[in-house]
């Protein structure tokens, strides 16, 4: 139940660089505010500019606003080519949600893969580079229990033969939100990079926009009162994996509470907001992706 303030308390980021995706909502505005809180240059990462300057207005210090549409590779492609030096901290937190009929990017691709995954890969990679000069920098992929909902499904990343499921589909992003955590891990550790991933939480924003109205109050039922978190609580496992000395040197794991979540052998071994599938884990899965993706970015 640590929020995303406490997290942060006593660790000096001055002179340090940030980017936050989805920055103008959310756990996303928490998590930007915690950085900037401790003296660091923000970046909000934002599809809606108007939102982004309104929060950076209200977070203030070092705060800027960039453009930035994860389903649009040539979004992601300017915004890469728009950054200019060392990056210390990327936390890939934007994301859609339960998209009730199934919608395609101009390039066919299923929008919350395309948004969830591909976008944040695409960025990622792209700014590499940037990372790398950093000498110590951290990624955060943010994720969700709802990764239980399914593996990725190479043979049908874009639902053109299965019948659409939009918690599926979900599910299949927020997997690989994991495994690319995992990927990039290994690829990048000898650039002094850290990747990791995290569950925020159950807690109410906007991502739950597409959902049934009474979704949340569903989940209070199911789950209590005691047990859904604010949305400063939300950012504070984003903002652990981000800056805290604790988890230095750590990469390639998925989080959650603020500590590390054990693997369960089976969905129904999780109380629904807890654990991690093996599959999310698993190198040749990551392995997999990381080519796919690739291969998806570049044949566009």
């Amino acid at each position: 139940m640590s929020t995303a303030a406490e997290v942060a308390a006593d660790v000096d980021l001055s002179g340090r660089r940030a980017i936050v995706t989805g920055g103008a909502s959310g756990i996303g505005v928490e998590t930007a505010r915690a950085f900037a809180s401790r003296g660091a240059q923000v970046t909000l990462a934002v599809r809606d500019i108007h939102a982004g300057e309104r929060v950076a207005a209200e977070i203030g210090g070092s705060t800027r606003v960039a453009g930035l549409d994860l389903s649009s590779p040539e979004s992601v492609a300017s915004f890469v080519a728009g950054w200019d030096g060392p990056l210390d901290i990327l936390v890939n937190n934007a994301g859609v949600m339960g998209v009730q009929n199934l919608e395609r990017t101009s390039d066919g691709w299923e929008i919350q893969f395309a948004t969830n995954h591909l976008g944040h890969f695409a960025l990622a990679t792209g700014l590499h580079r940037a990372l790398k000069a950093s000498g110590a920098a951290r990624v955060v992929a943010v994720s969700s229990t709802g990764h239980f909902r399914s593996p990725v499904v190479f043979d049908d990343l874009f639902y053109d033969f299965r019948a659409y499921d939009p918690m599926g589909a979900y599910g299949q992003s927020k997997t690989a939100n994991v495994l690319f955590a995992v990927g990039a891990a290994g690829r990048w550790a000898a650039d002094g990079i850290s990747v990791n991933a995290v569950m925020p939480g159950g807690i109410e924003t906007a991502l739950q926009r597409h959902m049934p109205p009474d979704y949340m109050q569903q989940a209070r039922v199911r789950y209590g009162d005691g047990v859904l978190k604010s949305v400063e609580q939300g950012a504070a496992t984003s903002v652990l994996c981000a800056i805290s000395p604790l988890v230095e040197g750590v990469s390639g794991r998925y989080f959650e509470d603020c500590r590390e979540a054990l693997v369960v052998g089976s969905a129904a071994e999780s109380d629904g907001l807890h654990g991690v599938a093996p599959y999310a884990l698993d190198t040749d899965n990551a392995d997999r992706l990381w080519d796919v993706s690739e291969r998806l970015l570049a044949h566009r």
